[in-house]
Parts: structure tokens; C-alpha cells; sequence
């Protein structure tokens, strides 16, 4: 299973919905809920080339989850601890639309 599933298909690191970037970072400070955050490391592949096989381990799927949404369960000293998590949103255009669907407050 990958580390992190995306339903966030317009993202330049999106290959079959799963991130291939070599870190992500979520972002969301203090959010109370799922949708007050993001995946702040989301590039349009319409400005972006596609970089999918742009990890630190050739070939394999993200696994660096860096989190900044203080409130969450899986936060811990600013890496997420979640065996997985998914990242979606809709008709994304900016990073600020996707958000961290495992997200689970403290």
C-alpha cells in the first residue's frame, strides 16, 4: 500500500493516485478539521511536467510526511506517524484546495 494515496489527479506528482514526491508537507497550523488543511507540496502539472520519478528511492512511492497541523493525532515533532495517509480536493488549482483526509484532531 502506498504511503500516501492522492485523489488530487492534476498534481504533477500524481501517478495512478499515488504521490511520488520525495517529501510532502502538510500544512494547516492549527486546524480543527480536515479541511483547514493542505498538502502544500501540490504542483499543477499543467504548469508543472509530470515528476513522478522524482523520489529518493528510484522507482518507489513517497514515504516523508512532514506536518505542521499542530491539532493532529499523527503529528509527531513535525513528521506525520499515520501508516498512510490521502491527500484529495476537487478541481484544485492552488495547494490550499487539497486537504489531508486522514487528518484526526488531538
Amino acid at each position: 500500500m502506498a504511503k500516501i494515496s492522492c485523489d488530487v489527479t492534476n498534481c504533477s506528482h500524481n501517478k495512478s493516485n499515488t504521490c511520488f514526491a520525495n517529501r510532502i508537507n502538510v500544512s494547516g497550523g492549527n486546524a480543527e478539521k480536515e479541511c483547514e488543511t493542505c498538502c502544500a507540496t501540490f504542483l499543477d502539472n499543467a504548469l508543472y511536467s509530470t515528476l513522478t520519478n522524482n523520489t529518493n528511492d528510484y522507482g518507489k512511492d513517497c514515504n516523508a510526511i512532514v506536518c505542521d497541523v499542530k491539532n493532529c493525532t499523527y503529528n509527531e515533532n513535525k513528521l506525520c506517524t499515520a501508516d498512510s495517509i490521502n491527500v484529495f480536493g476537487e478541481n484544485v488549482n492552488l495547494y490550499e484546495e487539497t486537504n489531508c483526509g486522514t487528518f484526526k484532531k488531538r
